[in-house]
C-alpha cells in the first residue's frame, strides 16, 4: 500500500510513491551489492525504487495486477536491467525466481492488501467512495464481487463479512444485501454501499459504514489470506540462509497469520513445565522483530492508511524448509468458486 510523496532517485528516475514503512522495511532487509530480491507486491514500485536505491542489487517484482506491470515499464528501461517485472500472483514466487535464473535468493519484501492506485480507480471496484462496476479482482481472473454479493447464501455472505471484515453487524448487512437483490442484482460499487449504509450507522468521523464489507469481499474475492500463506512458505523456500523476509500488513488477520507462520518458524513458541517436551524441527527463521514495527505519527499525518500497518521481519537460517504449513493460519470459510457458484 503506498503513499505519494518524493524519494531517492533510481536510474535517474524520480521516486513517484514513497509504500508505508517503506525506510524501515528497506533497512530491515538490507540490499547489498550484488544481491537478487523478490517485490512481491510491485504495485506503483515504490519498494522496487528504495531497494534498487539502496544497493547494486536486482530487483524481481511481481504483481497479479497487468496494470501495474505496465506502468512499471519505465521503471524497468530506467534500473538498466537490474529490474525484471513478471505478472503472476506472489504465491508463486519461489518458482518465478527458478524460472528467471535464480534457484535462491537474498530476500523477499510483501506489502500486503491494496495499492492506493487501484483504490483510486473508479472501474476496479474495490472502493465505495467512488462509484464503478462491483469488481474488486486484482487480477482480472475468477469470479467478482458481484458474482459473490449476487450469488452467496445469507449464512456465507455473514460469515465473509464478520470473519474477513471484522463487521459485528455482519447478519444484518447480509440479509439486506439477500433482500436487495431480490429487485435488481448489484451490479456498482454504489448500490452496495448504500445498501449495507442502510444497515450500518456510523458516527462523525467514524469509518465509512461499508468500510468492513468492501474489506472483507475484496480479501475473499482474491484469496489474500491464502495467498498470503502460501507465499509465506514460497519464500521459506527460496531465501538463502542469513537472507531476509519482510512483510507490511494492514489488517489484524493478515498480521496474525505473518506473525504464527514467524513463531512457528522460529521455534519461539513458549513451553510449558505441564506439558511434555515434544522434539521441533530447527528454526529455519531467526526473528527480527520482537513486536510489530508501527508507523510514528508523522508518517500517519502524511498518509492515515499508515495508522494500521504492522511491520514484521525475520532472517534466514541454513535448516531446511519444511514440508508443511502451520495448520492454523488461515479461517474456515467456503471456497470461491462454491460460494461464486451459488452452492
Amino acid at each position: 500500500m503506498m503513499a505519494g510523496g518524493g524519494g531517492s532517485a533510481v536510474a535517474g528516475g524520480p521516486a513517484l510513491h514513497i509504500p508505508v514503512l517503506g525506510r524501515s522495511a528497506v533497512e530491515l532487509l538490507q540490499p547489498r551489492q550484488g544481491g537478487v530480491y523478490i517485490d512481491g507486491t510491485f504495485g506503483a514500485g515504490g519498494y522496487t525504487r528504495a531497494i534498487l536505491a539502496a544497493a547494486d542489487c536486482s530487483v524481481i517484482g511481481i504483481d497479479r495486477d497487468q496494470t501495474a506491470i505496465a506502468l512499471g515499464a519505465d521503471l524497468v528501461d530506467q534500473a538498466g536491467g537490474r529490474l525484471t517485472l513478471i505478472e503472476d500472483r506472489f504465491s508463486n514466487l519461489d518458482a518465478i525466481a527458478r524460472d528467471a535464473g535464480f534457484a535462491a535468493v537474498d530476500g523477499v519484501a510483501l506489502d500486503l492488501g491494496v495499492s492506493s492506485m487501484q483504490l483510486d480507480t473508479a472501474r476496479r471496484g474495490f472502493s465505495f467512495r467512488l462509484d464503478g462496476p462491483l469488481d474488486m479482482r486484482m487480477g482480472g481472473e475468477g469470479p467478482s464481487a458481484a458474482d459473490v454479493v449476487n450469488k452467496a447464501s445469507e449464512r456465507d455472505l455473514a460469515n465473509i463479512i464478520f470473519i474477513l471484515g471484522e463487521e459485528r453487524h455482519s447478519r444484518s448487512v447480509a440479509r439486506a444485501i439477500v433482500k436487495a437483490r431480490t429487485d435488481a442484482p448489484f451490479e456498482t460499487t454504489r448500490a452496495l454501499a448504500d445498501t449495507v449504509a442502510s444497515v450500518v450507522r456510523s458516527r462523525p468521523n467514524d469509518i465509512h459504514p461499508a468500510t468492513r464489507t468492501f474489506q472483507a469481499l475484496r480479501i475473499f474475492v482474491n484469496d489474500e489470506l491464502g495467498e498470503l500463506a502460501t507465499a509465506l512458505h514460497a519464500a521459506e523456500r527460496v531465501i538463502k540462509p542469513g537472507g531476509r523476509l519482510v512483510v507490511v500488513s494492514f489488517h489484524s488477520l493478515e498480521d496474525r497469520i505473518v506473525k504464527t507462520f514467524l513463531v512457528d518458524r522460529s521455534g519461539s513458541r513458549g513451553s510449558s513445565r505441564h506439558v511434555p517436551e515434544v522434539d521441533r524441527p530447527a528454526p529455519t527463521f531467526r526473528t527480527l522483530t520482537k513486536r510489530p514495527v508501527t508507523a510514528d505519527d508523522e508518517e500517519i499525518a502524511q498518509n492515515p492508511r499508515a495508522r494500521s500497518a504492522k511491520l514484521r521481519a525475520a532472517e534466514r537460517t541454513d535448516a531446511a524448509a519444511r514440508a508443511e504449513t502451520p495448520s492454523n493460519l488461515l479461517p474456515d470459510l467456503p471456497s470461491l468458486a462454491d460460494v461464486a457458484g451459488g452452492r
